[in-house]
């Protein structure tokens, strides 16, 4: 149950982040999911993934394609939250969405989400969404379920050995690809 306070989402400012928010974006990933910074709110990696969750050329990589953009969320003049919207045909794709531990659980995840889909609608006539989950983040995956993302039992290796993407604290880890219909 949520129990944070529910701030106003109507203050939110969202924009297509810039080469120069890379280093802040890094830090607000890497805060929601890995270390101790990540266990105040509840999207934390910590106990199945130690190292770096992203690195700023990942960012700036993600900035700079053509075919994606990483919609960046201010509160105040402060970087509150972001995810990637990736433009693949008739389907986007969402990831690296990050809200701050601190903000969790008060609403903005959803808020967030809308507007991610109502931009891939409007920017790239997207049919669906597709994201992939770390398939052992029941919690996670049943987030998304509430919001209308179906499992589709799809699993893709978790890529092992690479620690761009953490150091695995367990041998089972895979991405299950949940998809949403935006029509």
């Amino acid at each position: 149950m949520d129990t944070a306070p529910r701030p106003s989402t109507s203050d939110l400012t969202f924009r297509d982040a810039t080469d120069a928010d890379a280093d802040v974006l890094v830090s607000l990933i890497e805060s929601a999911y890995r270390g101790d910074s990540s266990r105040a709110g509840w999207t934390t990696e910590a106990d199945i993934l130690q190292g770096q969750r992203t690195d700023p050329q990942g960012v700036v990589d993600v900035i700079k394609s053509p075919a994606s953009k990483l919609l960046t969320v201010e509160r105040d003049g402060e970087v509150v939250a972001c995810c990637q919207l990736e433009h693949r045909g008739e389907h986007a794709y969402f990831g690296m969405f990050a809200v701050s531990p601190a903000l969790q659980g008060a609403g903005l995840g959803k808020v967030i989400m809308a507007e991610a889909e109502r931009t891939v609608r409007e920017a790239w006539g997207a049919q669906e969404m597709h994201m992939t989950v770390i398939s052992v983040r029941n919690d996670l995956i049943a987030w998304y379920e509430r919001r209308g993302y179906r499992r589709t039992g799809k699993m893709t290796p978790f890529p092992y050995g690479d620690e761009r993407f953490g150091i695995p604290q367990r041998d089972d880890l895979q991405f299950e690809l949940l998809v949403k219909s935006l029509v």
